[in-house]
C-alpha cells in the first residue's frame, strides 16, 4: 500500500483527477475500477470519483502495476527558449509568451506541450498548472498558476469576468460599420475523423467578443478583440460569423480567401493574445506580449501597398 498526505496544492481536486496524475501509466478504466471497488480509501473510508480532496486527507492507494514510463524529456533548447519568454512571475503565478505552433499540453499524438516543458524547465516548483488555454496556433499571454490556491483564484476571476483579455487579430476582408460585438452560444462538436470544431448552437455556452478595427485594407483588417468569456475557438467562430474569418485559420473561413493573404507572407494563424489584466487579491497585474515579428511583417506589407 502507498499512502499520501494531501496538502494545500492538492486540496480541491477531484480524487479521480488526482489519481490519473499519480498513476500516469495506469489505464483510465483501471483507475476508475479501483475507485468503484473501494480499493482506494480516503481517511480509511470509501469515496466516489467525484470526491474533492481536502488538506489533511490521508489517501491510501493499493499496489498497482504501472507500465514502463515512456515519457519523453523535452529538448533542452526548447526549455531554454520558453524560460526566455517568461513575461511576469511572482509568488502566485507565471505569465509566458506562448509561441505559435506549441500546444498548451500534450496528448492526441503530441509528446508534450508547454505545460510539460515548463514543469521540466522549472523543476524547482512543486506546483505548476495551466490557468486557461490558448489554441495551438495562437501566440501570446498564457497564465500558469504556482499553487492550487492561486489556480482557484485565477479560475474564479476568469469565470466572474474580473480579468481582461485582449487579442490582436487580422481578419479577412475590408471592415465597415465601426466597432462590433458578437454574442453567440457555442457548442463543441466532434467530427467522424475525430477533429473537434465549434458551432453556434442555442444549447451551447454563452460567449461574447468585442471587435475594434485598428486598420483596414481591401484584403484584410487589423483588429483588437476583447473577450468577456473564454470558450474554445471563440474569437475564430465569432469572426467567421461576421464574414471576416481570422487570417490563416485553416478550420474556419474559406480557403480561397486564405490563399490571397498568404501573398503577404502569412504562414500561421494571425491571432495573438496581446494584453492581459488580472485582478488578484486587491492587486492588478497587467502583462503585454508584443506582436511577433512574423506577424508584424505582414502588417507592414499590407501598409506598404497603399
Amino acid at each position: 500500500m502507498r499512502y499520501f498526505d494531501i496538502g494545500p496544492n492538492e486540496s480541491g481536486q477531484r480524487i479521480d483527477n488526482y489519481l490519473l496524475k499519480v498513476l500516469k501509466n495506469v489505464p483510465k478504466s483501471h483507475v476508475y475500477r479501483l475507485l468503484r471497488s473501494g480499493q482506494v480509501r480516503v481517511n480509511k473510508g470509501r469515496i466516489k470519483p467525484s470526491y474533492r480532496l481536502e488538506t489533511g486527507d490521508r489517501l491510501r492507494i493499493p499496489p498497482v502495476h504501472q507500465a514502463e514510463n515512456t515519457e519523453i524529456r523535452p529538448p533542452d533548447d526548447l526549455c531554454k527558449r520558453l524560460l526566455e519568454r517568461v513575461l511576469h512571475e511572482d509568488e502566485d503565478l507565471l505569465v509566458i509568451d506562448k509561441p505559435s505552433g506549441l500546444a498548451v499540453h500534450g496528448g492526441s499524438g503530441l509528446k508534450f506541450g508547454l505545460i510539460e516543458v515548463m514543469r521540466h524547465a522549472r523543476s524547482d516548483l512543486e506546483y505548476l498548472e495551466l490557468a486557461h488555454r490558448l489554441d495551438r496556433a495562437t501566440s501570446g499571454c498564457l497564465v500558469l498558476a504556482k499553487s492550487r490556491e492561486g489556480l482557484m483564484v485565477l479560475h474564479n476571476g476568469f469565470r466572474e469576468g474580473n480579468h481582461e483579455k485582449r487579442y490582436l487579430a487580422l481578419l479577412l476582408g475590408k471592415w465597415s460599420g465601426g466597432d462590433k460585438s458578437v454574442s453567440l452560444a457555442l457548442q463543441r462538436q466532434q467530427l467522424k475523423d475525430g477533429e473537434r470544431i465549434v458551432v453556434a448552437d442555442d444549447e451551447g455556452k454563452d460567449s461574447v467578443s468585442h471587435f475594434k478595427c485598428l486598420e483596414s485594407w481591401p484584403q484584410a483588417s487589423y483588429t483588437e478583440v476583447v473577450i468577456d468569456t473564454g470558450r474554445m475557438h471563440q474569437i475564430r467562430v465569432h469572426a467567421d460569423s461576421l464574414g471576416h474569418p481570422v487570417a490563416g485559420d485553416e478550420k474556419y473561413g474559406d480557403r480561397k480567401s486564405q490563399k490571397l493573404i498568404r501573398e503577404f507572407g502569412l504562414r500561421r494563424m494571425f491571432l495573438h493574445a496581446h494584453n492581459l489584466k488580472l485582478q488578484l487579491n486587491n492587486r492588478v497585474i497587467e502583462v503585454t506580449a508584443e506582436l511577433p515579428a512574423e506577424l508584424d511583417l505582414v502588417i507592414n506589407k499590407l501598409r506598404k501597398q497603399e
